[in-house]
């Protein structure tokens, strides 16, 4: 059994390297950007330089157009290619917990963070894979030590967890689906946790969940919405401060700038 000493040492520990590979991406994005100035510069130079440089700028703007457009409707999507990270357990199983572990009952859990304890109760009978699922994984520690991976600030609002790699490509073994429980008018209020999936999979589900912490419509694709498992009855206001202080890059869509580390998730 992790003690409470141990867990926040771990936690250290992971948002050290957290930090450590936000700031190598950010040393790589700097480079990147100083050695196309250098390019642009040169080819002005050497002959053609208008034209080059007008092409590039239009390229440059097409792709952030893109990236605005693609920005502009996220989802709480997942990878849809997990790969397993324990040796034992149901993460290691290549078939999910059978839904009727969930026991058609409500379930009550508790996800201890680094930012405090946020409560939620599992509704086992209108989502009873996904719940079977989460349920057994936390009794095995599976999110135990886990780094909430991602944060939208527009468009929807939800921070993402549940990731044992910590960069939305991790997850068990195996994969579920279709999709329970989803609202049929897209609306996913303050407060509602449901599972990330692959964008057009509805069987694409694993580990990875996320919290709603502003009223958010999702709109739905051809897979269906996304399936609510739970909702929180205590902690909206925690993740909203982790919100409030926005992504490590300023971005409407990365990492949250506060870390949210997942030290213990028990339910009963």
């Amino acid at each position: 059994m992790t003690t409470k000493k141990q867990a926040k040492a771990n936690a250290a520990r992971k948002q050290h390297a957290y930090e450590g590979r936000i700031a190598a991406k950010q040393r790589h994005r700097e480079r990147v950007i100083r050695i196309t100035a250098i390019v642009l510069t040169v080819a002005l130079v050497l002959g053609g330089g208008l034209a080059v440089l007008l092409a590039a700028m239009h390229a440059n703007r097409t792709s952030d157009a893109g990236a605005a457009a693609a920005s502009s409707t996220p989802t709480p999507s997942a990878s849809d290619d997990y790969g397993v990270t324990v040796a034992s357990g149901w993460a290691a199983s290549p078939a999910p917990p059978d839904p009727s572990y969930a026991a058609d009952r409500t379930w009550d859990a508790t996800i201890a963070t680094n930012q405090g304890d946020l409560e939620l109760t599992l509704d086992g009978k209108d989502a009873p894979q996904a719940v079977a699922s989460f349920v057994k994984l936390a009794e095995d520690g599976f999110f135990d030590g886990t780094q909430c991976h991602r944060l939208t600030t527009a468009g929807i609002y939800v921070l993402q967890c549940g990731d044992p790699r910590g960069d939305g490509t991790g997850g068990p073994a195996y994969r579920f689906g279709p999709v329970e429980n989803a609202p049929g008018d897209d609306v996913y209020p303050a407060g509602t946790v449901a599972m990330a999936r692959a964008s057009g999979d509805g069987s694409s589900m694993g580990s990875q969940f996320f919290i709603v912490y502003q009223d958010s419509t999702i709109p739905a694709d051809q897979a269906g919405g996304y399936t609510v498992l739970g909702h929180l009855t205590s902690g909206t206001d925690k993740v909203g401060r982790v919100a409030e202080a926005g992504t490590i890059t300023g971005d409407t869509d990365g990492p949250p700038a506060m870390s949210v580390i997942v030290n213990e998730v028990s339910v009963s």
